[in-house]
């Protein structure tokens, strides 16, 4: 691997800055395109909980890890009321950022202990609607026995994300 530290994904969306923008620091419209209901709304220094709009399938979870050449670990469900993500910074339509548990879902992730890594979003307005890049960084505190998981699940979950958000503000 190149780098395990940092995961930067870009995406142009055939949609405008205010559009995208409410997409990613609207609470509500953020869960919608990840997949996840979120209990409160996103501001600077808040804590927002929530889970997963959908039962995740373990199985599936697993033989995608193993595609990926990583060793295996069974998933670990985030009980209701657990942390999804604690918001940094909001410059609305430029910036959003928050810190979370990077594959918190691995069921050997140690949520009440684990260093959280930062991801940003970065809207800049392009001809063809909106530049949205997504940057996941600090991989490298995680603990060495799940570092490479997370950072290759997060990899792969952002990609997923790209899409989601693209056909969510797209109305694909």
């Amino acid at each position: 691997m190149a780098s395990t530290d940092r995961i930067e994904k870009r995406v142009t969306l055939r949609a405008p800055v205010s559009r995208v923008w409410r997409a990613i620091a609207d609470a509500r419209e953020f869960g919608r395109w990840f997949g996840v209901e979120l209990v409160g709304e996103f501001a600077a220094g808040k804590t927002l909980t929530g889970i997963f709009d959908e039962e995740l399938n373990e199985a599936a979870i697993i033989d995608y890890q193993k595609s990926r050449g990583l060793r295996p670990s069974k998933v670990k469900l985030p009980e209701k009321g657990a942390v999804f993500c604690t918001v940094e910074r909001i410059e609305p339509e430029r910036y959003f950022s928050f810190r979370w548990i990077p594959y918190g879902i691995d069921a050997e992730a140690d949520l009440d202990n684990e260093p959280t890594t930062l991801v940003e979003f970065r809207l800049e307005g392009v001809a063809e609607g909106t530049l949205l890049t997504i940057v996941e960084s600090g991989f490298d505190r995680v603990p060495a026995h799940r570092r490479e998981r997370a950072f290759r699940m997060n990899e792969g979950g952002w990609a997923a994300q790209a899409e989601n958000i693209a056909k969510y503000v797209e109305g694909v």
